[in-house]
């Protein structure tokens, strides 16, 4: 499978970023309360909000806290391979359990993340991982306690 071409660079002006940075404090703030923070009417703040969906700049999703939904392990795993990386991180990709997959450079070819609900499951899990062709080795980072994490790419 072929990547998709990468879209061009979107510049955002200050207005968009501002936007952007309402919307990650409380992604179901009104768009007049953003337009007020912002300095723009209602109907210019929905369109602004409507553009950055159309062109994939961002989207607005429900995170949620995978230990209050019972996932007490949440694990990045580094995945060595030979051959195709590509279709190693398509076929870790299908896996529902895992989260985010990408092609890396160093010590690692892949990064995989991905939350269990228990180490019964992570080990099921990993020997999925493994039974992958190609993949020769594996190593697991499991998080002990989460200090930081934010989506704030492109606004500062």
């Amino acid at each position: 499978m072929s990547e998709p071409p990468r879209p061009a660079r979107v510049q955002l002006d200050a207005i968009s970023k501002q936007i952007i940075e309402q919307l990650q404090q409380d992604g179901r703030r009104s768009y007049a309360a953003i337009g007020k923070a912002v300095g723009l009417s209602e109907a210019a703040v929905r369109q602004r909000v409507q553009r950055l969906l159309d062109t994939g700049v961002m989207q607005i999703v429900a995170v949620t806290d995978p230990l209050m939904l019972g996932f007490s392990r949440q694990v990045m795993i580094g995945v060595r391979c030979e051959g195709d990386l590509t279709r190693v991180a398509d076929d870790l990709a299908a896996m529902p359990e895992i989260d985010y997959v990408v092609i890396t450079a160093g010590s690692f070819d892949l990064m995989v993340e991905l939350v269990a609900e228990t180490d019964e499951q992570l080990l099921e899990i990993l020997g999925r991982i493994r039974a992958v062709p190609s993949v020769v080795g594996t190593e697991s980072f499991v998080y002990l306690k989460l200090r930081k994490q934010t989506y704030s790419w492109g606004t500062r």
